[in-house]
């Protein structure tokens, strides 16, 4: 199994098992598709022969509140990014953050320029940077439609994890930057 992590924090993010495939328009990013599922929080359980009262613990019992996750976000312990108000971020304040991101991006991408068959380094860094550039458009012209997530360092340098959904309005993928991940074989 290979496991991706953010080059930036070294968060885990995603897995192969996710089935990651190029975005059709820009191969700069790659998309998976993801599942809603209910999980149950804060699950009480008591061990045999246990008396919470007596330990000055209080016997709620109960199942805890339910909530629905991403099973990306439940796996990977990813983290809803959300401003002070409790609202994602705004589309300035992730267009500030993706030009600091790619930048970090670049410099990890720069070495391949020069493995890239057919093409001078020259060449596929100019690609590299017009697919950027159309990645991160097309990114903010969807801005209020994601959902944003982050590694669970929360390292605000990292790259934030984007979840839409499909055509059919049900299904959820996800959306990362291939070149911000590190592959990783366990």
């Amino acid at each position: 199994m290979l496991i991706y992590t953010d080059i930036v924090s070294g968060d885990e993010i995603v897995a192969d098992t996710f089935n990651l495939v190029p975005n059709k328009e820009f191969d700069i990013l790659w998309e998976c598709d993801c599942r809603k599922y209910l999980k149950r929080a804060n699950e009480d359980f008591q061990l045999e022969g246990a008396n919470p009262s007596a330990e000055d613990g209080e016997d709620e019992g109960g199942e805890g509140e339910a909530t629905m996750v991403h099973d990306i976000e439940d796996q990977f312990r990813l983290v809803w990014l959300k401003a002070e108000d409790g609202a994602k971020p705004s589309k300035e304040s992730y267009k500030t953050h993706i030009k600091s991101y790619l930048k970090k991006l670049h410099k990890n991408a720069t070495p391949g320029f020069a493995n890239v068959k057919d093409k001078t380094p020259a060449d596929a860094e100019k690609e590299w940077k017009t697919k950027a550039a159309g990645a991160m458009k097309k990114i903010l012209a969807n801005w209020d439609n994601y959902d944003v997530l982050m590694g669970q360092s929360m390292d605000g340098d990292a790259m934030h994890v984007l979840i839409d959904f499909r055509e059919d309005g049900v299904t959820p993928y996800a959306t990362v930057w291939a070149d911000g991940l590190k592959e990783m074989k366990v």
